[in-house]
């Protein structure tokens, strides 16, 4: 009887930790109602054209193109990208080289890690955060990028 009541501890230790994560994802994601953080410039041909925020003196999140969907979906509360630019939580590891060592870790690629993580944490994240198709091959598109710099 003493057995299962540690069982249960542990289950409800992890399912704390997991939601906790998850709580803290939502929370760093930007706020709708906050004016857009991508400003525009004039070209010599008066069209605009988007310019990615950059605030690396301030210790904040930094985008590139690439980096921006990091941002939108939350991964920035845990990871790091910094090839691209992007700073984040330190709570995960930095996702620079994870389009090359993703497999060797998790035996799927990226997009299919994605899909179905095999990792504890990120299983929860997906789960109550999924990634459309399009976020999905963003991210990849994005990770191979910064794998090759």
């Amino acid at each position: 009887m003493k057995d299962n009541r540690s069982y249960l501890i542990f289950a409800f230790v992890i399912t704390f930790l997991l939601m906790s994560i998850f709580f803290l994802a939502l929370s760093t994601k930007e706020d709708p109602a906050k004016p857009e953080q991508t400003a525009t410039e004039n070209t010599d041909s008066g069209a605009t054209k988007d310019t990615a925020s950059k605030e690396v003196d301030k210790g904040e999140t930094t985008s590139s193109k690439a980096g921006q969907v990091f941002e939108q979906k939350g991964c920035v509360s845990c990871h790091s990208i910094s090839k691209l630019n992007v700073k984040g939580g330190s709570t995960g590891p930095d996702l620079s080289d994870a389009y090359k060592t993703v497999d060797g870790k998790h035996g799927k690629s990226v997009d299919e890690f994605l899909k179905e993580p095999s990792s504890a944490v990120m299983s929860g994240v997906i789960k109550d955060n999924p990634l459309t198709d399009k976020e999905r091959k963003d991210i990849v598109d994005a990770l191979k990028e910064a794998s090759e710099k």
